[in-house]
């Protein structure tokens, strides 16, 4: 009995892991494409394989011993009878070295490399020789810990058969404006799953052949479609339209009176985005708006002048951002701006003591704090709005989708929704704004405000590190100041930490008669406002920081940047830091230092990115480039947001394809109502939910 349940046990592993995967339905399965293959249908002779081959051969086990040179580790000799081969294994166990013993006639697949006395193949699969060959190429599918390839493939071929692959594309549509004409579903899925032995190869990896062709299509037009659906959804929704009291002229609104006591000018992008902003809240239609900015670019005060228009017309605005640094920053911002104006701010965080806390909560419930700024404590269910019309929400790929939809749900007013306004100083590309954003009006300031000073980007080695501190001992003479950013990753945050502390503790050495700053995530929020006060009013010379500074800190006196481990961060996480130096008038710097670690260079990827932040600093290009490095999922933070994110179609290639999935997905909304849904469900599921956020 208790084999048996030993035995039910063992066989929910693989149940789990293909839930791991997001592997729950048959169309998932079905939709759960190869990596890559491997060809098992010939076998090759080792006397005409070459190095860097990877082959499949038959051969005998001559010799077969365990060395401790340099380490500890299985060889294996085999004859196929026209070259002899060295098999190494650095992991093995004993069943290796019981179906590699002597004598033994297996069939071995890895690749060729020329080593120091005969050729080898380091780790190759094998199995006992005999058996047919396969009859087409053998996928090999992504896969997690516990889920063997074996096991994968035949839940993936089950998954296949079962599944509904009928047509939901009009068969109209098929070969209209597109380049080639699109196979059938289960034609082009069926062969991504078994393509036979003569199929070009490269066409599987580049994913140019036909069959590709028909899934990319397939997914840009669900990811469409759902998104036409969610605006249609929000334009049958009604929000109050912000208009200030008739009995006030022009000059007495509130933002009026805002623009008057500003200390600057605003942009022509500034204002040609407030006006759009304006026109929005002025109508009954929710307004869904992406506000992009580049870093420094004033996104904060247009966001003050819609949430002076909200509050003009007796309505309650929220702003929540992803840090508490940040959200004080906008915070201590705009009761400079607002304070003076007789509006009352309401400030929510997670660490606030329970009595400032429940004063906050009356406030915001009596409708006495017309505007409220806060971190995720906004959402929580204990707030509660007298009559909440605008959510602004900055940066806002760092939120879950469900944080977006519980700030939208805090309205109560009769049904109606909140006008939403969305800000990020990580611009979006194009056609990445066409594909993730269809359903969103997006603004963008283009434009940066007058007497920001370029910033000298330098690559410094870190064996150069000494270099870097005495550049710091010649700005700190000056009367600067300078950020030291350390990486911070939460797989390694212990290892991140010590490596801050003693970054810090080096510095502090190296800069007698400085004081050096240390800043990093699991300070209390209390310590971490008291250092950033003291690096803000000018007592602390230099701040030692994880990445808690990317976003928010705006302290002119500050002309150097240096970045550790620069190869670590992503692109657009790198021009933000960047971003935090250059809002003085002295001529500012960030050097990015970077370590190989045993690596003799850098990787193409690290090489790539560092040469964009010394290339550019114009942010539209960053994120253009960053798109192309990393892929469309990561680039807008794919764990956090909840939405469908393209596996297969590539934006920068596959414009023909979106430009026909953007034409057919009105008529298909209007026209084939059935079709759509099912279309929708196939690849989304329950994710379409998420694009109302």
């Amino acid at each position: 009995m208790a084999g048996a349940a030993a035995a039910a046990l063992s066989k929910s592993q693989p149940q789990k892991a293909l839930e791991k995967l997001g592997l729950r339905r048959d169309i998932d399965l079905a939709l759960h494409l190869p990596l890559r293959y491997e060809d098992e249908t010939r076998i090759t002779r080792l006397l005409d394989a070459r190095d860097g081959d990877m082959v499949q051969i038959e051969a005998q086990v001559t010799h077969s011993e365990v060395a401790f040179r340099p380490r500890r580790q299985l060889r294996v000799t085999v004859d196929d009878g026209s070259d002899t081969c060295v098999l190494r294994f650095i992991n093995f166990y004993p069943s290796h070295q019981k179906t590699l013993s002597v004598g033994a006639r297996v069939r071995v697949r890895g690749e060729i490399r020329g080593g120091f006395v005969s050729r080898e193949m380091v780790h190759p699969g094998f199995r006992v020789a005999g058996g047919e060959l396969a009859t087409a190429l053998t996928p090999v599918y992504p896969t997690v810990a516990g889920l063997p390839q074996a096991y994968l493939r035949k839940a993936v071929l089950g998954g296949l058969s079962r599944a509904d692959l009928s047509e939901t594309i009009p068969e109209e549509f098929l070969n209209k404006n597109l380049p080639q004409p699109l196979s059938s579903l289960i034609q082009a899925l069926s062969f991504l799953h078994q393509p036979p032995p003569e199929v070009m190869l490269a066409t599987l990896e580049n994913r140019s052949h036909p069959a590709w062709q028909r899934l990319k299509a397939e997914e840009l037009l669900a990811q469409q479609l759902s998104q036409l659906q969610a605006r249609r959804v929000r334009a049958a929704m009604r929000a109050p339209a912000l208009v200030p009291p008739a009995m006030r002229g022009p000059q007495c609104t509130l933002q009026a009176q805002l623009l008057e006591r500003l200390p600057f000018r605003l942009t022509a992008a500034q204002q040609r985005v407030g006006a759009e902003i304006a026109a929005d809240l002025q109508k009954n239609l929710p307004m869904h708006r992406l506000l992009q900015g580049d870093v420094g670019s004033g996104k904060t005060v247009v966001a003050a002048l819609a949430a002076a228009r909200c509050m003009d017309a007796g309505w309650q605005c929220a702003l929540m951002a992803p840090t508490e640094i940040l959200a004080e920053q906008h915070f201590r911002k705009l009761i400079g701006w607002l304070e003076p104006l007789g509006i009352q701010t309401a400030w929510l965080t997670g660490s606030q003591k329970a009595k400032e806390r429940r004063e906050a909560l009356a406030l915001i419930a009596s409708g006495a704090a017309g505007l409220v700024v806060g971190t995720h404590a906004v959402i929580q269910d204990k707030v509660i709005f007298k009559n909440l019309a605008l959510a602004i929400i900055d940066e806002q790929h760092r939120f879950g989708v469900a944080q977006r939809l519980a700030l939208r749900s805090k309205m109560t007013e009769g049904g109606e929704e909140p006008h939403l306004l969305m800000m990020t100083a990580t611009p979006i590309p194009r056609t990445l704004a066409m594909s993730y954003y269809a359903d969103l009006d997006v603004s963008m300031i283009d434009e940066l405000p007058p007497g920001r000073t370029p910033i000298v980007t330098k690559v410094v080695a870190e064996a150069r590190r000494d270099e870097v501190v005495e550049r710091i001992r010649g700005q700190l003479l000056d009367g600067r100041q300078v950020y030291w950013v350390c990486p911070l990753i939460e797989e390694s945050e212990s290892v991140d930490l010590i490596n801050a502390t003693q970054t810090h503790e080096a510095l502090n050495a190296a800069l007698p008669g400085t004081q050096v700053g240390l800043l990093h995530s699991r300070m209390p929020v209390a310590e971490k406002k008291a250092v950033m006060a003291l690096f803000t009013s000018g007592q602390v010379g230099v701040l030692v920081s994880t990445t808690v500074i990317e976003v928010g800190v705006d302290v002119p006196n500050a002309s150097l940047m240096v970045i550790e481990h620069a190869e670590r961060f992503g692109l657009s996480q790198l021009h933000q830091l960047r971003g935090r130096v250059g809002r003085g008038a002295s001529a500012s710097a960030c050097v990015l230092l970077y370590s190989t670690g045993e690596a003799p260079r850098l990787g193409e990827t690290a090489r790539a990115r560092l040469r964009a932040m010394v290339e550019t600093q114009d942010g539209f290009e960053i994120a253009r480039r960053d798109l192309e490095i990393r892929g469309p999922g990561e680039f807008l933070g794919a764990r956090q947001s909840g939405a469908p994110l393209l596996r297969f179609a590539d934006l920068a290639t596959d414009t023909e394809l979106l430009t026909w999935a953007r034409t057919l997905a009105p008529v298909m909304l209007d026209k084939y109502p059935d079709l759509t849904h099912r279309h929708i469900l196939r690849w989304l599921g329950g994710k379409a939910e998420f694009l109302k956020a």
